[in-house]
């Protein structure tokens, strides 16, 4: 068994993995970043999910890095995609044409501007990326992390890493039960938190919110691709949730917002007044736009199946044996399966007609054999327990009036801003979308209550199942990342625990200062001015 040494291991090479690796290597750090897939990026690319965003996105609110991630997806599309003269000299290209974001883009195409943005570190021999990686064991003596061990998928070999900090970014916070990290998982009560919208009753560890195994899908009118009947399709076409107007897999679910039914058809013949195109399923989350193009590679529009009738919200993955961890993943990706051959067969078409026949699938979007993304887009995981824990009341317009940003916090590393959007959950829970103000990401939340060299690089920071919902989106996961893997650099550097930095304000001033020299906004402006 092989062994090494590094200042700081980043387990999850998801999008705050990236971002920390990216902030520990820029301060000097030897990192080793792994991932379980063959695709670094999480969310934005082995996800396959283009990023859910805030409106101010195009002129501030996300961090130096991250906009220059956002500036690279362009820019890649007009050194290398045969764009129209029209989509090559619009500054605020949507390569995608989605309206879900202002910037939906291919995942494989955020797959290589991720890998350009991290081959300076690597150039530099400061970073290791090890990919099919997994964490198999782990080491603690007290209050450290002394060892972690890692498992190669492809070719069975096992590597015990020394570090000086660990961050976990992986999507369930798997490193915190191997470590004996204090964390929570599932729905607090609300005689725990006092938040509006925290559950009655006591705390519901089971309660998450539903994965969805999404895929990518294109659309050739005319032509004939209809799948093989999936093996589940009889279950999933007659499964009805008790709160869900009608069977799941079909055009009628329920407002977000209101709780009422609601109709969306694939296509509706209506405009979003901002993105100016059609208001239908198809074209929310669709990444590729024909008319962007000059010629084929983009023959046919896709679009990316993350939709309300595949998510799957039966089970937990989290915290269950591993048999049926596998068995709950598959059933999620036969629903995501019996939606496509329902959509070919019978779904109800806009012009009356019944069946999309010319749907298909495109693995070489998702770099997958069958076009579903390399691994489910998870929207809930372990969190650590916290030096401070964001609440719903902290953050959501309701409990905050008159103002036009969340209170400040005095530790303030990082912003961000999205609603609070819960989806369906495993505790047989409807949708909770409501408002919030943009927000602060305090760095009391980053450090644990007991270990010393553990940090939270994504959404297994500290928050509840109810503020999960607004610091799980792309910017704030990516900002979540650099700010452990500065915190991180800046322990090793000045030989301190995260405990010790919290404590002084002298030194979280000096974490703040440190991060704000490398691009990160950690306050809002004055928006009613705006």
């Amino acid at each position: 068994m092989r062994e090494t040494a590094c200042d700081v291991l980043v387990v999850g090479g998801g999008t705050g993995g990236c971002a920390a690796a990216m902030a520990a290597c820029s301060l000097g750090m030897r990192v080793i970043l792994t991932e379980e897939t063959d695709w670094i990026g999480g969310q934005l690319t082995s996800q396959a999910v283009p990023p859910d965003e805030h409106p101010w996105i195009e002129q501030f609110g996300c961090t130096t890095r991250y906009r220059a991630f956002r500036n690279g997806v362009r820019r890649f599309y007009r050194d290398n995609m045969p764009l129209t003269g029209e989509a090559l000299s619009d500054p605020a290209l949507n390569p995608g044409g989605g309206w879900v974001s202002r910037l939906c883009h291919e995942p494989r195409i955020g797959w290589q501007v991720l890998n350009q943005m991290l081959q300076p570190a690597i150039s530099r021999g400061l970073l290791d990326i090890r990919l099919h990686t997994v964490v198999s064991a782990a080491a603690t003596d007290g209050d450290r992390v002394t060892a972690v061990s890692l498992f190669n998928r492809l070719d069975d070999s096992e590597t015990i890493v020394i570090p000086k900090f660990v961050l976990d970014a992986t999507e369930l916070g798997d490193l915190l039960p191997m470590t004996h990290t204090e964390y929570a998982v599932g729905a607090e009560s609300r005689a725990q938190t006092n938040e509006p919208n925290a559950v009655d009753g006591p705390e519901e560890p089971s309660n998450l919110q539903g994965l969805t195994w999404v895929f990518a899908m294109a659309y050739d009118e005319g032509s004939h691709r209809i799948i093989d009947k999936p093996e589940q399709y009889e279950r999933w076409k007659a499964f009805q949730p008790s709160f869900w107007p009608g069977p799941l897999i079909g055009f009628d679910d329920l407002n977000p917002h209101t709780g009422e039914r609601r109709h969306i058809p694939m296509f509706s013949g209506k405009q979003v007044a901002w993105y100016g195109g059609d208001f239908g399923l198809f074209t929310y989350r669709q990444i590729v736009r024909p008319a962007n193009f000059q010629t084929d590679p983009a023959a046919h529009p896709v679009t990316i199946v993350n939709w309300p009738m595949n998510d799957y919200f039966v089970d937990s993955i989290v915290d269950v044996e591993e048999t049926q961890k596998e068995v709950r993943l598959l059933d999620a990706k036969q629903l995501s399966l019996s939606l496509l051959y329902w959509l070919q067969t019978e779904a109800p078409r806009h012009d009356e007609g019944v069946g999309y026949p010319g749907l298909y699938m495109r693995p070489d979007i998702t770099g997958t054999a069958d076009g579903f993304a390399k691994t489910p887009y998870v929207r809930e995981s372990r969190r650590i327990q916290a030096r401070f824990t964001i609440l719903e009341q902290h953050i959501a317009a309701y409990t905050n009036p008159g103002l036009d940003r969340a209170p400040s916090y005095v530790d303030s590393v990082g912003v961000g801003s999205y609603r609070i959007d819960l989806h369906p959950t495993t505790g047989g829970k409807s949708y909770l979308d409501t408002s919030t103000l943009p927000f602060e990401i305090p760095l009391g939340a980053l450090v644990p209550v007991r270990m010393t060299n553990l940090i939270p690089a994504c959404k297994n920071l500290g928050v509840t199942h109810i503020t999960n919902g607004c610091y799980r989106l792309h910017p704030v996961e990516w900002n979540i990342g650099e700010a452990a893997g500065t915190l991180a650099a800046y322990c090793i550097q000045h030989d301190r625990t995260p405990q010790q930095v919290h404590e002084s304000p002298e030194l979280t001033g000096e974490i703040q200062r440190m991060v704000q020299r490398q691009g990160v906004e950690i306050r809002w402006p004055k928006l009613k001015a705006l």
